[in-house]
C-alpha cells in the first residue's frame, strides 16, 4: 500500500559528503514523520536520524548530517558530511503514515541503499 524507495547511495572517500533520498508513494493520507536508519554487517540496526515538526539525530552523527523533509514531494532527505568509514552501512528509511482509505497508521520501510566511505 506504501512503497518507499531510497536512491544516492554509493562509494565516496573519508571526509566526503553523500546525500540520499527517500521518496514515499502510495496510499498515503497524510506521514507525520520519516526517519533515516542504518545497518553495518554483523550489527543491529541503528538510528541515525529522525524528522517530524523536529529534527533529532543519533549521537555518532550529530553535527555531521542534516535530515529535511519536503511535505509536497513525500520525500525526505540525508545529507551527510565529514564521512567516516564507519559510517559504511545500508541505509534505511522509514516513514509513518496514515493510509488513504481508513485512516490507519502504518510504519513502512525502504529497501536500503548502500553507503561505503573508504579510508
Amino acid at each position: 500500500q506504501v512503497q518507499l524507495v531510497e536512491s544516492g547511495g554509493g562509494l565516496v572517500q573519508a571526509g566526503g559528503s553523500l546525500t540520499l533520498s527517500c521518496e514515499a508513494s502510495g496510499r498515503i493520507f497524510s506521514i507525520s514523520g520519516m526517519a533515516w536508519y542504518r545497518q553495518a554487517p554483523g550489527k543491529q540496526r541503528e538510528f541515525v536520524a529522525g524528522i517530524n515538526d523536529n529534527s533529532y539525530y543519533g549521537d555518532s552523527v550529530q553535527g555531521r548530517f542534516t535530515i529535511s523533509r519536503d511535505i509536497g514531494k513525500n520525500t525526505v532527505y540525508l545529507q551527510m558530511a565529514s564521512l567516516k568509514p564507519e559510517d559504511t552501512a545500508v541505509y534505511y528509511c522509514n516513514a509513518d503514515v496514515l493510509l488513504l482509505d481508513d485512516r490507519r497508521p502504518l510504519r513502512s520501510w525502504g529497501q536500503g541503499t548502500q553507503v561505503t566511505v573508504s579510508s
